[in-house]
């Protein structure tokens, strides 16, 4: 599960919880539960005392003889917000804890380790350690105060693992990269049953843009299915259901199985997401909503999660008054929201989050032209590489780590570094973006080279780091194009070594299974690759780059070469007197192209498929 879709897996009972008058509900909760720190501490004892996650937390607890509680949130999340105000702040709960606990908080934006780790238990989710870190309850979701006592009452009384503990499995991983055609016929028809039918995208008790799916459904419409072009035509009018009419920009996700219940946090993963896709579909589709929906994302973004130096803000919140819940108030008008005051905007500066936009923006470049959108990204780009930028072409989360280096950051930004290269044909991004293959080869391979670890292994010693598969996702497709566009084969390896983790069935077969479809379709055959001949101050080769930018589907190598250019030697172009486009495939180049309309023809025809009837081989594996 990806980053970007873990906080779908709520707590049901929370998720039902919302629908009876929460405002009441929290009313009277607080009046059970006075939060006046100070009037209620003769009877309730001091508030908890919560610190990070340490090596020196679980010294204390053997020295204390106390077990450990880890609260991982989100501080965007309501529930996490309502944790807080109404179960932490229990007298019950606050006195089980100060005898029995010690505390530990983490925001899991600040901590890409310990989140994927625990990414199945949504947010907040709950861990119990004993003294030496072995893990004895995972709770996800909202936990009531009467639930939460229970809770702790009972591993003080019995702290054997309960049953949420369950060992790790053995996995036996495949000898190599490749996937049978068994198998490969399985995720497909995974893939197939994840769509929801009656109410449009993938997945079903929340609904949301699942990106991966949505992209490699356009895939499979670009050669020829018409059940995916419906689909996808149905997710995309769906998903706009999602923004914010004041603002722009995009929800998290909308409950109870239906897209017209929206939780309203905002965060610049989802708001990177929505505006590649929406960009892409315009690009494929030529619909004009679908770039204002990408557009209106941007205005959101730039209003609201853009520092003053460029770089982009990780979130904000869903309530405007903590534990809150904000359904009338993103019910008014910008001016009546500006009245009552903006939720909290968390201003950290991740790298990972700024190469998600990044590249999102060079898409939205790349489809419309409008060279805002290509400022707004390099300038972005610019202060990762002179904030974030570690020795070795790596990149550190935030100003400083108390953990990692994490892999998703120099992933991330390895990826917007690729997609500048693509939109600009500016070299030095190239060469930022190979930069971070040797940081990701010696940091982050996992034992016996089977995948790659979500971050460094930490020195303490109570958090044992895995790989993620979204991660390995991201960096298979990522060092795979690398190595198509530079040749570099370093790229080629990590590829191979990412996709040897995809390729093992335990992970193959986990829900939500687009990602490895994309990687096994993009790491088995070559993008579709235009190349642009001609000198940088030609107007007839800009206008041809640009033609072949606005072809952006996802996967392609868009080139823009002068005549003397060394790269021109791993495919060889006909001699031309003027600016020309070519095709190429298979390291051979068609006739050279010399007009808009003549290159637009020729990608289309690159496009068409060349195998059996994707959607009849779809339709026979849902059999």
């Amino acid at each position: 599960m990806s980053n970007n879709d873990r906080f779908v897996w709520s707590n049901v009972w929370a998720e039902r919880l919302r629908y009876v008058a929460p405002a009441l509900l929290l009313a009277v909760c607080r009046l059970l539960f006075p939060l006046n720190v100070q009037a209620e501490e003769p009877e309730a004892g001091p508030p908890i005392h919560w610190v990070a996650w340490s090596d020196s937390v679980f010294a204390e607890a053997r020295a204390q003889h106390k077990f450990v509680l880890m609260d991982l949130e989100a501080v965007w999340c309501h529930w996490c917000h309502v944790m807080d105000q109404i179960t932490y702040a229990d007298p019950d709960v606050r006195k089980i804890m100060a005898e029995r606990y010690l505390a530990i908080k983490v925001d899991q934006d600040s901590r890409p380790d310990i989140s994927n780790r625990y990414e199945d238990y949504g947010w907040p989710a709950t861990v119990v350690f004993d003294a030496d870190g072995k893990e004895i309850v995972k709770r996800q979701g909202y936990l009531p105060p009467k639930s939460m006592f229970s809770m702790l009452q009972a591993i003080v009384d019995d702290p054997t693992p309960g049953p949420s503990v369950v060992p790790e499995r053995a996995i036996d991983y495949a000898a190599d990269g490749s996937v049978s055609p068994a198998l490969l016929a399985r995720i497909r028809k995974g893939y197939e049953a994840q769509y929801d039918v009656k109410a449009g995208g993938w997945g079903f008790s929340h609904k949301y843009l699942d990106a991966d799916s949505t992209e490699y459904a356009m895939s499979l419409a670009r050669r020829g299915s018409s059940l995916y072009t419906k689909r996808v035509l149905e997710t995309l009018r769906q998903e706009q259901k999602m923004q914010d009419p004041a603002w722009g920009g995009a929800y998290q996700y909308s409950v109870g199985g239906n897209w017209d219940e929206p939780h309203f946090e905002k965060l610049i993963s989802i708001q990177s997401q929505v505006m590649r896709i929406y960009a892409l579909g315009y690009g494929q589709f030529h619909d004009e909503s679908y770039l204002r929906t990408a557009e209106n994302v941007d205005r959101y973004v730039l209003g609201f999660l853009t520092s003053p130096e460029g770089a982009f803000y990780v979130s904000q919140d869903a309530d405007l008054v903590e534990g809150e819940h904000g359904g009338d108030y993103f019910k008014l008008g910008d001016t009546e929201r500006r009245a009552k005051g903006i939720p909290r905007v968390d201003k950290h500066l991740y790298a990972r989050e700024n190469g998600w936009m990044i590249a999102a923006l060079a898409d939205l470049y790349a489809v419309s032209g409008k060279a805002d959108y290509l400022a707004e990204a390099q300038r972005a780009a610019e202060w990762v590489l002179a904030n974030r930028a570690l020795p070795g072409g790596g990149f550190r989360h935030d100003e400083e780590d108390k953990a990692g280096p994490y892999l998703s950051d120099t992933l991330a930004m390895g990826q917007a570094f690729l997609a500048l290269y693509q939109v600009t044909a500016d070299e030095k991004w190239l060469d930022h973006a190979k930069a971070t293959l040797p940081f990701l080869a010696a940091n982050f391979s996992a034992p016996n080279t089977i995948g790659f670890l979500t971050s460094k292994q930490p020195e303490d010693r109570f958090l044992k780091v895995f790989p993620e598969r979204d991660e390995n996702v991201a960096l298979a497709r990522f060092a795979n194009l690398m190595y198509r566009i530079s040749g570099d084969v370093q790229a080629q390896k990590i590829s191979a070594q990412g996709m040897r983790y995809l390729a093992t069935p335990a992970i193959a077969l986990r829900p939500l299974s687009a990602g490895e479809l994309l990687a096994i379709d993009e790491t088995t055959h070559g993008p579709l690759h235009v190349t642009v001949v001609g000198a940088k101050d030609s107007p007839e080769a800009r206008m041809l780059f640009e033609v072949a930018l606005r072809s952006m589907r996802g996967y392609e190598q868009i080139e823009w070469l002068p005549a003397t250019s060394e790269r021109l030697g791993d495919v060889v172009y006909p001699v031309s007197t003027k600016a020309a486009a070519f095709i190429a495939r298979g390291g051979k180049s068609g006739l050279p192209i010399y007009t808009d309309s003549g290159l637009t023809a020729a990608i289309r025809r690159a496009e068409q498929p060349t195998q059996l009837k994707i959607e009849n081989k779809q339709v026979a594996l849902a059999r």
